[in-house]
């Protein structure tokens, strides 16, 4: 039987305000997405501007209203010292990930709109693809209802230039409005396939590289290729070229001249037409070296300097109607939140930086195989702050060292104890394996046995299975893979 009654229970609990939220939001954006929040802000907020964009506004008086004016100002700086204390110097964005409203389905629009931005920019890429085809076909003799087929197949390509629906479904799709059968759009899906890029429109990567071997001049190097393709794909995909010779009946030098051949074609032809703009890396701090100190400072291009506009601010004191009153303090707090947020960001962010270079201080003088062990709970520690704070810092932020430009995860690695007693960074170890299979005989690879060994001579103590693994995840094939068929 139930029994109705109280429970009372302490409990504590962080309360997450708007403006927490957004502080927190704002640390997890990379530079660029910072960047159009910022931009965006700009063009809603009158009171926010930037601290080069500062004009000197005056306002002539005559003596009559000087005296009104002063007592405007001093209202004016009495609204503004209630707002300054409601808003903390600083603000604290440490907190845990469960602590944290989903900010992507947020109120904010910037959020959006930011997440918009990067989606157009990547459709760009069938655009430049499609465009181009469509081009060809307007410019062809085809029939008005063949080139309504063709938009239809040519809107259905990938940015790689395969045909992503099958044919049934497009034909159901246009059977509503023409009077088409199944073999009409076969027969204008075979034109499709013989426009430039020659491949396009094939829906799979066989009868891709068949298209592109039937437009070459007929050989017996061709015919092979054709016959390797078309039967033995499966064959090539795992380099069984034992079994490939015996299947063909050829000798090595030719299934050499075969390999050259496919070497040859484009697995993906549509991304020769890709307009997509290239993703440039920000860095978010610079890491110099400096008489002989390594120094950590922000990227100046990336975090603008904020301000309130004072010329709108101290207009404050002036409006009389309450509606445009509330607006100018609403946007005048928003302001202070945004910059004060900003600063919390910067701060954290050159922090965190800070404490990553001055323990892989080594990796920034000789490389990769000096890195050091690193977790987020090392860092997390020194600063007092939560790993998951330290997560968000790491997460989409760049580095540029004299090594070259490193996300911040890239610092962080497991450890795997040595002979010496000391740890070695996973990170050193995939550098040490690079290393060894980049100076192998190509023609007698080293297997993961022997790895482990070299490493194992080396102090370093690892299971073949480990370097079964770094190997894998650095998408570096086995021995039997790597085993050159080519001379060099």
């Amino acid at each position: 039987m139930l029994k109705q009654g109280f429970d009372l229970k302490l409990g504590q609990t962080l309360s997450m305000t708007p403006q927490l939220q957004q502080a927190i939001r704002l640390l997890q954006l990379s530079s660029l997405e910072l960047q159009n929040e910022i931009q965006q802000a700009l063009e809603e907020n009158p009171l926010l501007q930037l601290t080069d964009d500062a004009e000197d506004h005056s306002v002539d008086t005559n003596n009559d209203q000087k005296a009104d004016t002063e007592t405007d100002v001093s209202e004016t700086a009495s609204e503004n010292s209630s707002l300054d204390d409601a808003i903390p110097s600083e603000l604290s964005i440490d907190a845990e990930w469960e602590d944290v409203y989903d900010t992507r389905s947020s109120n904010s629009d910037s959020g959006g709109d930011a997440n918009g931005f990067l989606e157009n920019q990547g459709d760009s890429a069938d655009d430049g693809l499609q465009e181009h085809l469509l081009w060809q076909i307007h410019m062809s003799n085809l029939t008005s209802i063949d080139k309504q087929i063709a938009e239809a197949l040519i809107r259905s390509l990938d940015e790689a230039g395969y045909l992503c629906d099958p044919l049934e479904e497009i034909f159901a799709t246009l059977n509503q409005e023409l009077l088409i059968d199944l073999e009409d759009v076969e027969v204008v899906l075979k034109y499709i396939q013989q426009l430039d890029p020659i491949g396009v429109g094939a829906r799979d990567l066989r009868e891709c590289l068949l298209l592109q071997l039937h437009h070459l001049p007929e050989s017996r190097t061709r015919f092979k290729a054709q016959q390797l393709v078309e039967k033995n794909l499966d064959l090539l995909e795992r380099r069984d070229y034992k079994e490939i010779k015996k299947r063909l009946k050829i000798e090595q030098s030719e299934l050499e001249e075969i390999i050259l051949l496919l070497r040859g074609l484009q697995p993906r032809p549509g991304s020769a037409y890709s307009s997509s703009a290239a993703d440039y890396i920000v860095p978010d701090v610079f890491v110099r070296k400096l008489k002989g100190k390594w120094v950590v400072s922000l990227n100046a291009q990336v975090t603008p300097n904020l301000q309130v506009n004072q010329f709108y601010a101290d207009m404050l004191g002036q409006v009389k109607s309450e509606n445009d009153a509330s607006y100018f303090k609403s946007n005048l707090q928003q302001a202070r939140w945004l910059i004060r947020s900003v600063e919390s960001r910067n701060s954290t962010l050159l922090n965190v930086a800070k404490a990553i270079v001055e323990r892989q201080s080594a990796f920034m003088q000789y490389g990769e195989q000096a890195m050091k062990p690193l977790i987020l709970r090392d860092i997390a520690e020194e600063l007092e702050m939560h790993e998951s704070t330290i997560s968000r810092v790491t997460t989409n932020k760049y580095m540029y060292t004299p090594r070259g430009i490193f996300e911040f995860k890239y610092f962080f690695s497991s450890q795997v104890d040595t002979d010496t007693g000391s740890s070695c960074s996973s990170t050193a170890i995939r550098a040490m394996l690079k290393k060894l299979i980049s100076e192998e005989d190509q023609h007698s690879p080293l297997s993961d046995n022997q790895l482990t060994t070299l490493l194992n001579q080396q102090g370093i103590n690892v299971a073949r299975r480990t370097v079964a693994k770094y190997r894998e995840a650095m998408s570096i094939p086995s021995s039997h893979e790597r085993k050159a068929l080519l001379p060099t």
